[in-house]
This record gives C-alpha cells, sequence and structure tokens, in this order.
C-alpha cells in the first residue's frame, strides 16, 4: 500500500485543503499519515476524522524582534528530529504540505531521506515557511498566475486549492429553514472568519437599514462580536457556522468577505459573486491585497480597499455586484482551476512512481 505523510498547521487555512483530500487519496489506497505540532489547532480536526496524527515540536521563524525568537530556533531543530524519526519510521512514498511552520522540519527531513514532497502555498507570494521548504520540493502548488513568478520554474504548477467536497453540497432550503429568511429575496452572506472582522462588521452594521430595503443579510460576525441591538426582520448573525455553511453559501446571492486566499478560492468554486475586503498592510504583510486584486483582475471579484470603506462605498459595490452577478459568475465559472483535487492527486501519484 502507498502511504502518504500530510502535514500544515497553525491555522485552520493550513489544515482544511489537506482534509479536503483525503476522501481521494483513500480512493487511491494510500495509508495516510498526519505530522502536525502537538497542540495545534491541526490536531483535533485530524483525529476527528480517525487518521493517524504525530506531533512534533514546532517553532515559528519571525521576521520581527521577540524575546521568542531566542527559544524556537530550538525547537525546529527538536521538530527536525522528531520528523526525521517518524519518516524513518514510517517509510512514506510521497509528503504533501500544506504550509505553517510545522511543516517545515517535516519538508526539509522528507528531502534528507528522499521521499519527495510537493507543498502549496496559497497566496500570491510565498510565506516564510514555505520560503525554507521551496528548495527541498519537488513541486509547488499555487493558486493565483501572477504567484508563477515567484516560484522556481518547472517546479510551480498552477493548481487552485483543495475544496472541501461538502462545500458543493450546500441546500439552500436548509438554510431558509435554519436562518428563517425569506425565499426569492436576494441574500447576502457576510463572513469576516472565526474570529470575525470590527471593520466589516461595522460597515455592514453602519449601512443594514439602506441594505434591508433590497436584501436580507446572513452576518457570521466572529466570537464575541453578536450585537442584539441590530436584530431586524430580514437580519440574522451567529458567531461562527461550521455544518450549515455549505447551505447557506448556497442560499446566498452575493457574499462579502476577507481575501484569506483559502476562502476567496472556495468562492470562486462555488462561482459567487462577491465582494472582497482585504486586510490592510497594517494587518498582514499584505497577501490578502495581492489575492484580492489578482481575483479583481481576473474578474471574479469586486475589490474594495479597507481604507476606502465606508457606508456609501459598500452600498454602491453591493448594488453594483449584484446587478451584474451574472458576469461574475460566468468569469468564476470559466476559470482553469476547477479541478484542484485531481490535479493534486496527478501531482502525487506522480511522484509517488
Amino acid at each position: 500500500m502507498k502511504r502518504i505523510i500530510l502535514t500544515g498547521g497553525g491555522t485552520a487555512g493550513h489544515v482544511t485543503p489537506n482534509i479536503a483530500l483525503i476522501p481521494r487519496l483513500k480512493e487511491e489506497g494510500y495509508d495516510i499519515h498526519y505530522i502536525g505540532s502537538y497542540n495545534g489547532i491541526e490536531k483535533k480536526l485530524i483525529e476527528d476524522l480517525k487518521i493517524p496524527y504525530h506531533g512534533i515540536a514546532s517553532g515559528k521563524l519571525r521576521r520581527y524582534l521577540s524575546i521568542k525568537n531566542i527559544s524556537d530556533p530550538f525547537r525546529v531543530i527538536k521538530g527536525y528530529g522528531e520528523a526525521s524519526r517518524l519518516i524513518k519510521s514510517l517509510k512514506p512514498d510521497v509528503v504533501f504540505s500544506k504550509g505553517g511552520f510545522v511543516s517545515v522540519p517535516v519538508v526539509v527531513a522528507a528531502k534528507n531521506h528522499k521521499v519527495p514532497a510537493i507543498i502549496h502555498e496559497s497566496d500570491m507570494t510565498p510565506g516564510l515557511a514555505n520560503k525554507i521548504c521551496i528548495p527541498a520540493a519537488v513541486k509547488v502548488c499555487c493558486n493565483f498566475p501572477e504567484a508563477m513568478e515567484h516560484l522556481p520554474e518547472g517546479k510551480a504548477v498552477l493548481t487552485g486549492t483543495p475544496i472541501r467536497e461538502e462545500l458543493f453540497h450546500g441546500d439552500p432550503l436548509e438554510a431558509l429553514k435554519f436562518t428563517k429568511l425569506q425565499a426569492g429575496r436576494p441574500t447576502i452572506l457576510v463572513i469576516g472568519g472565526s474570529t470575525g472582522s470590527v471593520r466589516v462588521n461595522e460597515a455592514v452594521r453602519g449601512c443594514l437599514d439602506e441594505l434591508l430595503k433590497t436584501y436580507q443579510i446572513i452576518h457570521l460576525c466572529g466570537k464575541d462580536k453578536l450585537d442584539s441591538s441590530y436584530n431586524r426582520d430580514g437580519y440574522v448573525q451567529y458567531e461562527y457556522i461550521k455544518k450549515e455553511l455549505s447551505s447557506m453559501l448556497a442560499l446566498a446571492d452575493l457574499v462579502i468577505s476577507r481575501a484569506g486566499a483559502n476562502a476567496i478560492c472556495e468562492i470562486q468554486a462555488l462561482a459567487k459573486p462577491n465582494i472582497l475586503i482585504p486586510l490592510g498592510l497594517d494587518a498582514s504583510r499584505g497577501d490578502q491585497i495581492l489575492n484580492a486584486e489578482s481575483f479583481e483582475k481576473q474578474g471574479f471579484s469586486y475589490v474594495l480597499k479597507e481604507e476606502d470603506l465606508t457606508k456609501e462605498s459598500l452600498l454602491a459595490a453591493v448594488d453594483q455586484v449584484y446587478n451584474n452577478r451574472v458576469e461574475y459568475k460566468k468569469a468564476m465559472e470559466s476559470s482553469p482551476m476547477t479541478d484542484s483535487i485531481e490535479k493534486i492527486i496527478g501531482l502525487i501519484n506522480k511522484a509517488c512512481k
């Protein structure tokens, strides 16, 4: 039996694409193991799927001054030793990494044990962990055509992000039953991530009464960000949704979202007209801005920069996208990144041979 080690962690975005691959890997006959950090978010997500999980030490490699910069390199070295012993013991045919700092010792150890490693870069430009891993990888999967310019020729492959199969099977009737909203009325889904976005929440709520004249709204506002003072007919708010998300996406005519790579790739795969509000440079390295600009250039999205986010600009963006929703859907449906899982499984099978 072929054996694969999956790795990646630190955030859900470094785990869910791996999870999306698991059903097809099982169909292909792979024995699947996962290497992550001792107690990262990835541990419970993977153990819930009954996949053997192996924890290793993980340290973050920072670009800024921090007292942890003294101790974390030792954790990375320890993690490399643990990953090396696991690879020697498990004898995998291939390693697939979705990134995060826990993946660095795994990918480097794979190369040193002559095991082919394939890595996936979600953003336009590689993060620090993947920059370290690229020389040790045989292939680098990416989401954006522009990303190919930042990756070694011959290694880079435009695949898109693996999307969880359940997202394609949402039922709008189930969403209507869950939210108690009206059938036949245009629906906006606002997604700010598991922690939510104060700026996006404020902008949506600031023009709530105007929006509700035409639309109904499902607002995923983030942990501890519910506010009952905004309760209205046609407006429902939740901290976070997991099981019902696919049905809410199926119901939505328009999505307002941050521009994290996994989130926008899911929106594109479902061909949902969308407004992207990327994190500004004061809160990120600028990867969301680049992601959003690429989607806008390809005709997939309307981009509203955070510094330009006002009640008036948001209302204008919503109307513009909704009125031109057919064009946005056509652009997304014609994208070459509509079969990401099969492309990546093909690369994994080829690496095994």
